[in-house]
């Protein structure tokens, strides 16, 4: 594909955006390509690990999909995250790993995903290199949850996480670095029970929600929107090299 039919697909889809024609999916969908690192960074030597975000359509809106972890765990039990964990010597690469930790813990076959994009990666507080793998599934999906490892899912508007009702930033330091760790509270009035979604978790769907829906959040993120992309990537080099220098 040439970079003049690539850029016509895109003025095209902008063109039918325009006009009201271009679903909701295919819009992230053409917002999420442009940030898809592929296997840019999977030569990197630290420990792999990844993350499935499924996304689905309900109503017209982008709705994400999360677990709970099962208090049966001894790491962080009880926390919400993205079904997902480290990458097996039989894992082709990092979207192998998700799709099989995905199959594990809530019955979500490779064949029920369309996967989308790898988006740049995150070193974890065991300095694990963990890579969000974005993909789509049907709304109608019902899991099968592996007590073991998953207590509960649930979803939540992928604009939450943009114009949130219940958020705070918490200022954190690693090493000589300074980021902001988010947390969210949303409270799902249907089953009348709240989520906290913080950490790792929520750095992922903020990620994910400024690279599809490409505004200002009503809160602050430490890179510039401007030229955010670029800003992230420069940011995760930082702690690419300060976690190999504690290696």
């Amino acid at each position: 594909m040439t970079d003049d039919f690539g850029l016509g697909l895109c003025k095209m889809a902008a063109d039918d955006d325009k006009r009201g024609r271009i679903s909701v999916k295919d819009k992230a969908i053409l917002n999420l390509k442009k940030f898809d690192v592929g296997d840019r960074f999977s030569h990197i030597t630290l420990p792999k690990a990844s993350v499935l975000i499924p996304l689905m359509v309900k109503d017209g809106k982008l709705w994400v999909l999360f677990t709970v972890r099962s208090m049966k765990l001894r790491r962080s039990p009880g926390e919400v995250c993205f079904p997902g964990g480290r990458s097996d010597p039989t894992d082709r690469d990092e979207i192998a790993t998700a799709l099989r930790e995905a199959k594990e813990e809530v019955g979500l076959h490779p064949e029920q995903v369309e996967v989308i994009c790898r988006l740049l990666p995150v070193i974890d507080k065991t300095r694990s290199l963990v890579t969000p793998v974005v993909a789509f599934i049907e709304d109608t999906f019902q899991a099968r949850l592996n007590p073991e490892e998953v207590s509960d899912v649930f979803s939540v508007p992928l604009e939450y996480f943009i114009r949130p009702l219940k958020y705070t930033g918490i200022p954190k330091k690693m090493g000589n670095i300074d980021y902001l760790l988010h947390s969210f509270e949303y409270d799902d009035s249907e089953r009348n029970t709240s989520f906290r979604i913080w950490g790792l978790t929520a750095h992922f769907v903020v990620f994910l929600a400024l690279a599809i829906f490409r505004e200002k959040p009503t809160f602050e993120v430490p890179y510039d929107l401007d030229n955010w992309n670029s800003s992230v990537e420069n940011y995760f080099i930082e702690f690419i090299n300060m976690a190999k220098s504690k290696l």
